[in-house]
């Protein structure tokens, strides 16, 4: 029997992760039932079932229902978006953007402005200017603005002032990396929504509802992994399927945005109470700026204000006054229109040299190839490295892994011409032998 003791909810959930922390009680482990362990401690079982109540709120224990409730599973290493470390081979899964076409910020310097210091506005007046009128044009209803310090903390900071741990999220499957480690690092539970052609599937998201999400997590264009944009058709359905659900918080990562040939369709439904837009700055004024813009309805941004208040964690008023310079700099608008038009053609015209060998890709839209390869995508990178190409498996972005990927992501727009036909050769070549010898090479594709 376990050594759990304790007369409160509180000492007996003290007991059982001191347990836990101890090593005595392993992840995966059953807690006793409430009704057993209230006639062990002689305590009501309302008091057991309170205690259960907490560490699961803590993260230490999850419920299971009729399975019981459970020690929380380890969170084992998890996949990262970016370029592969001190690798010889060449990149073609980093996901990051072409430095060619993000701006220098001693070009547009903003002018000196006194200190901010503590207890002061956490938004800069000139960012909430530029920033105020372009969600609004996208979301026209009463619009309040949060600054983050990218959109990962942004994603991170809404679920986290909705959400406690346990509580069910519903994803795009496949999913953006950082989302499903922003969701798995918190312990709240992953409900998967197919993508297909024209977006997260209305179907698979009424099936998440009716799984009791608190949260759904949308990526209304450029689709990462997949480039899939929203169709008007398919936003339509989905504003329909949310609209008996107002109070479930609905977050649209917005990414891509100014670089985005697809037009922005939001599923937020008319007068719905809980929403936020989330524009990251990143695609296209660089990784390391680490500024997010939110626009919400006026509770979820009074509850990010409390995680993002003076004394705090507020981002950096220096960062915001460059961004608004860089924005608002007639240079750094058109490189950005020229960086939007850089990774359109640069897609489409990979996904047509692989077309041509046989490779059926759409073209997409965001900086990445989702590419279809029709046999175990693992064999076929294992290939590619052979020919020194380091390629991202379609695997890190599935939340139900109950199969081998059948895809591979690739980040191809900063390949010169003759290294596009050479890469198109050489997965064409690798997918033919990995459909003809489907043995795996024991090589392994790591990303840190």
């Amino acid at each position: 029997m376990m050594r759990i003791t304790g007369s409160t909810a509180s000492e007996i959930a003290a007991s059982v992760r001191a347990l836990s922390d101890a090593g005595e009680l392993t992840p995966g482990t059953a807690l006793p039932p409430v009704r057993q362990l209230a006639e062990r401690l002689a305590v009501n079982r309302n008091t057991v079932m309170a205690a259960y109540r907490t560490l699961i709120r803590a993260g230490v224990a999850v419920g299971r229902g009729r399975a019981g409730t459970l020690i929380t599973e380890a969170v084992g290493t998890v996949d990262q978006e970016g370029s592969a470390s001190d690798s010889p081979l060449r990149d073609v899964g980093h996901g990051n953007p072409n430095p060619a076409f993000l701006p220098d910020p001693d070009a547009a310097r903003p002018a000196w402005t006194p200190p901010v210091l503590y207890g002061e506005p956490t938004i800069d007046p000139a960012l909430s200017r530029w920033a105020l009128p372009w969600l609004k044009g996208d979301q026209p209803r009463a619009t309040h603005l949060t600054v983050t310090g990218g959109a990962v903390e942004a994603v991170e900071r809404l679920l986290a002032q909705a959400l406690m741990h346990g509580d069910a999220v519903a994803l795009e499957d496949p999913c953006f990396l950082a989302s499903i480690n922003t969701v798995r690092l918190a312990r709240y539970r992953p409900v998967p929504v197919p993508v297909d052609a024209e977006g997260m599937t209305a179907e698979g998201l009424r099936s998440a509802l009716g799984q009791g999400v608190r949260a759904v997590v949308c990526t209304p264009r450029a689709h990462n992994p997949t480039g899939v944009g929203l169709s008007a058709a398919r936003a339509e359905e989905l504003r329909s399927v949310l609209g008996g659900h107002r109070h479930v918080l609905i977050v649209e990562d917005d990414h891509f945005s100014l670089l985005s040939r697809s037009p922005y369709r939001s599923i937020v439904p008319p007068n719905h109470a809980r929403w936020a837009l989330v524009r990251s700055l990143s695609k296209f004024l660089g990784p390391d700026l680490r500024v997010a813009l939110v626009a919400s309805d006026l509770r979820t941004a009074q509850h990010l204000a409390t995680r993002i208040g003076p004394g705090r964690t507020w981002t950096s008023h220096l960062l915001q006054r460059l961004a608004a310079a860089l924005l608002t700099d007639p240079a750094t608008q058109a490189l950005i229109e020229r960086a939007g038009t850089h990774y359109a053609e640069r897609n489409a015209r990979f996904a047509h040299l692989l077309r041509a060998r046989g490779i059926d890709v759409r073209s997409g839209d965001g900086l990445n190839l989702w590419v279809p390869v029709d046999t175990d995508a693992q064999a076929v990178s294992e290939r590619l490295l052979r020919r020194g190409w380091l390629a991202r498996v379609g695997d890190s972005f599935s939340l139900l892994r109950s199969a081998p990927s059948r895809h591979l992501r690739l980040t191809a727009h900063q390949l010169s011409g003759d290294q596009s036909v050479l890469l198109a050769d050489d997965l064409a070549e690798a997918v033919e032998e990995a459909v003809s010898c489907p043995g795996r090479n024991p090589v392994r594709t790591t990303f840190t």
